[in-house]
């Protein structure tokens, strides 16, 4: 079997160097010359862990290689899969298709022989027959189908999410493009992954429906941690309390300052969009994705309040800028809302991200970049943690002391104990535990 992966991106990248991993040769391309030049040095222009050895090893074994040539790597292909990016339009909150229809149209004048069009890109229902009707318009002698087979990776942990997923969703409704498929992914069928196959509307919507009930249930979570806050319950174990029961289940159940990313941000936003357009409003969803903006812009506040109500002249520390971690993706990170609110409001910002700062420095102006959480404190009047890296969840809290002008503490991401940090001699303030409810039934 032969691929073409369209798009060097996180996904077609990713996605790429995991197919041929399982013995497929792919080739993937990209119309930026200057990044297939890095890829073919092994450079890698993300931060995914074990990407770069994943890539390595298969260019070594010479079943993953990398071109600005669609035409040479289309014509030689049994999959063409187009990964290319589907940003927030700039009117409305549809997702913006012109790099998904381009490269269908590249891709039409290019097919040699039976080939199977794959949608690997997050886009709204529709858009696989769209794709097919591009298709066929520009070449209509092409011997194609178009199958739709949406990605579910998480960022830092993407390779295991393709080698051992959940589940894998393919729109597909031959036959023999469903053979195609089952190809690809026979080593998942080894392992007994389960292989739904649809329509292509269907795998189209499973998409941004999984991804609007995560980004659901995180906001819903967050909702109970400022509830608890004020009546004095503790949200973790609420969360733990709820989350036993195998109806709901304990991911994303993890109170914090609101959802960021490349996904759930912009495909709740486009859910909505593709939902208000065919009659059939989402109130929940649009619920959702307005609460998740206000709560990522009051984050700031909590760092004011905690500093005793006014940061004017004061300096912040602020670990952790990335939406998550072990990524360097900084879109629609919490700290892109914070970071301008804490400076609006007079405060200097000192910061660090084991991975992010080359992302996020020209998001972000006027901020000091340190090397380390330690730097970064230094001097500062508080401290807030934006980001659970693994390196900020064992601090060594003397030292933290020492380099702060004042030992103030916002945990954004409930990391710490609120009883050791008390006994430690800090003013410790954290989301949905208020100290009075902290170790009650422990």
């Amino acid at each position: 079997m032969r691929i073409a992966m369209v798009g060097t991106g996180y996904v077609g990248l990713v996605s790429g160097a995991c197919f041929s991993e399982f013995g497929t040769d792919v080739v993937c391309i990209d119309k930026d010359a200057a990044k297939i030049a890095r890829l073919e040095k092994g450079e890698i222009p993300i931060f995914e862990p074990g990407l770069d050895v994943l890539v390595a090893n298969n260019r070594a074994a010479g079943r993953l290689s990398f071109t600005t040539d669609l035409a040479a790597a289309v014509a030689e292909a049994d999959a063409v899969f187009i990964a290319v990016g589907t940003p927030t339009g700039r009117t409305g909150g549809e997702a913006d298709l012109s790099y998904v229809y381009d490269a269908a149209r590249e891709v039409a004048g290019a097919l040699q022989g039976y080939t199977v069009v794959v949608n690997k890109s997050t886009v709204p229902v529709g858009t696989g027959r769209e794709v097919q009707r591009i298709i066929a318009e520009a070449n209509p002698e092409a011997d194609f189908e178009v199958a739709s087979n949406p990605e579910f990776l998480r960022e830092g942990a993407a390779i295991n999410d393709f080698m051992r997923p959940d589940r894998v969703i393919i729109g597909a409704e031959s036959e023999r493009s469903q053979e195609v498929m089952r190809a690809l992914y026979r080593p998942l069928y080894l392992i007994e992954t389960p292989i739904l196959f649809t329509t292509l509307e269907t795998a189209e919507l499973t998409k941004y429906a999984g991804n609007a009930f995560l980004a659901t249930k995180i906001t819903f979570i967050n909702e109970i941690a400022d509830l608890c806050e004020k009546v004095g319950a503790n949200v973790h174990d609420v969360a733990r309390g709820i989350g036993l029961d195998g109806r709901i289940g304990r991911k994303f159940l993890h109170a914090g300052p609101g959802y960021g990313g490349s996904c759930f941000p912009k495909d709740t936003v486009a859910l909505v969009h593709t939902a208000q357009k065919a009659g059939s409003p989402m109130r929940i969803v649009e619920t959702v994705a307005d609460i998740n903006d206000r709560r990522k812009k009051a984050m700031a506040g909590r760092v004011i309040e905690a500093c005793g109500g006014s940061v004017a002249g004061k300096t912040i520390a602020v670990l952790g800028l990335t939406f998550k971690p072990n990524t360097d993706d900084m879109r629609e990170a919490p700290s892109l809302e914070m970071v301008p609110a804490l400076q609006a409001a007079g405060a200097t910002v000192r910061a660090f991200d084991p991975e992010g700062m080359d992302q996020a420095e020209p998001m972000l102006p006027d901020v000091q970049w340190c090397q380390n959480a330690y730097e970064a404190m230094t001097g500062a009047d508080a401290v807030a943690i934006v980001t659970e890296w693994n390196e900020f969840r064992g601090l060594d809290m003397e030292r933290v002391k020492e380099a702060l002008k004042a030992p103030v503490m916002v945990d954004l991401r409930n990391i710490y104990n609120p009883q050791d940090m008390v006994g430690a001699g800090f003013d410790y303030f954290s989301v949905g535990r208020p100290l009075s409810s902290y170790g009650r039934g422990q």
